[in-house]
């Protein structure tokens, strides 16, 4: 029997998120993540969904190796370990693949290289995912490791969106223009929100909004990216947690050359200590509607600062796509805050966008409709699942018995 399960492998800094899947039926079997790696209060937290057995140990793990490492050894105590034969591939979220890789890849030397090439444009991300990758290889390097990129389904924007209007010898020297993130989960997302219109993908035009800490919109048409709010970094576009999202480049300058602020000072100002946190203090979306409850004045106008970035962006994208489907909110604040949908598409009832009060106060796990019956625009909640989009583009491109060729 061909191998049919696939380890996801999400390689942060000092962190390492894992899910094992089996894409028979796309059922998770074990999942967890290992904190603070490189420390002394090292954390591993291990779940195997297939018993409901949790555990959780503390300790030094040095490195990536020894997180790695540790995993197996929890996975091997479910039976599910990195020697098993079942175990067809390994996929590795990249957040940055460039213009050079526009769908999931296999890894090898040539692929690693271009990767360290992109440091420069991802100079906190690159680095922790190739260490999971070079990690995942040593321990396995007779199985297939497989690069998905955060960038890569952006890379359908036509060039009149990813292009900055800057001197393009310039631009293409530093590679700078518009790569967008958070693609595994708009790609998700888009294909899930026809499914829930029970069409093709390639019949519908979506706009997706991630909302979580980190946020992003895009514009879909047919499947195809053609728009996203994210730039050269996931700096650019609407209001997020800690981020500022859109602002005038002279900002900066008028804060090293007015205010002193060196270069970067100016990049953890924007960075994280913007966005929501930086304008109330807070960046949890739950307490600031608690404090705009209490009257609380700050909250209420960072909430209004945010919901009016993303009308800006519904609309905008509403231009650009000419006929919307759908606006499909996902992530942890588009999935579980009323209120912010509510608002979100609030006075837009003229181009057929609205929300049930009803549906929309509903809290439920699945793919749902909040718009009201007969709406000519669909309003959905629908649960990003990037994980399993990770293992479906891996498991898609390597094939029932890639172990065994």
């Amino acid at each position: 029997m061909s191998p049919t399960r696939v380890l996801v492998l999400n390689s942060g800094s000092s962190s390492l998120k894992y899910q094992l899947l089996d894409m028979r039926d796309s059922s998770r079997l074990a999942a967890g993540l290992v904190e603070r790696i490189g420390e002394q209060t090292s954390r591993i937290r291990h779940t195997c969904l297939a018993t409901g057995d949790s555990r959780e140990h503390g300790g030094p793990i040095a490195d990536h190796d020894a997180a790695l490492k540790a995993v197996s050894q929890e996975l091997s105590r479910d039976g599910l370990g990195l020697d098993s034969p079942e175990l067809a591939a390994i996929g590795h979220r990249v957040v940055h693949g460039g213009m050079f890789f526009t769908e999931p890849t296999v890894v090898d030397d040539e692929v690693l290289a271009e990767i360290e090439r992109l440091i420069p444009v991802a100079p906190l991300h690159n680095p922790a995912n190739l260490t999971g990758i070079r990690t995942a290889r040593a321990l396995r390097p007779d199985l297939p490791q497989v690069a998905v990129f955060d960038t890569a389904f952006h890379t359908t924007m036509p060039e009149s969106a990813a292009r900055y209007a800057i001197d393009p010898k310039i631009a293409d020297r530093h590679r700078i223009r518009r790569y967008g993130f958070h693609g595994t989960s708009h790609a998700y997302v888009s294909r899930a929100t026809a499914r829930l219109l029970g069409r093709a993908p390639e019949e519908v035009n979506v706009i997706v909004l991630h909302l979580g800490n980190g946020a992003s919109a895009s514009a879909v048409a047919g499947g195809r990216c053609v728009d996203t709010s994210m730039g050269l970094t996931p700096l650019e576009g609407l209001v997020m947690g800690t981020r500022s999202g859109d602002l005038d480049p002279a900002v900066i300058f008028h804060l090293a050359r007015v205010g002193g602020m060196s270069m970067d000072e100016i990049d953890t100002l924007l960075n994280k200590r913007s966005g929501l946190f930086g304008l109330c203090g807070d960046n949890d979306m739950r307490e600031i509607r608690r404090r705009i409850d209490e009257g609380d004045a700050e909250a209420e106008l960072a909430f209004d600062i945010y919901i009016h970035r993303l009308k800006k962006y519904i609309g905008a994208y509403y231009a650009v796509l000419g006929r919307v489907d759908a606006v499909a909110f996902t992530a942890g604040v588009g999935e579980n805050a009323a209120p912010v949908r509510a608002a979100a598409v609030a006075g837009l009832e003229e181009l057929g966008l609205a929300v049930d009060p009803e549906l929309n106060a509903v809290r439920a796990d699945g793919p749902r409709l909040v718009s009201p019956a007969g709406a000519r625009v669909a309003v959905a909640v629908v649960p990003t699942d990037e994980e399993l989009e990770i293992a479906t583009q891996t498991y898609a491109l390597v094939g029932a018995g890639a172990n065994n060729s």
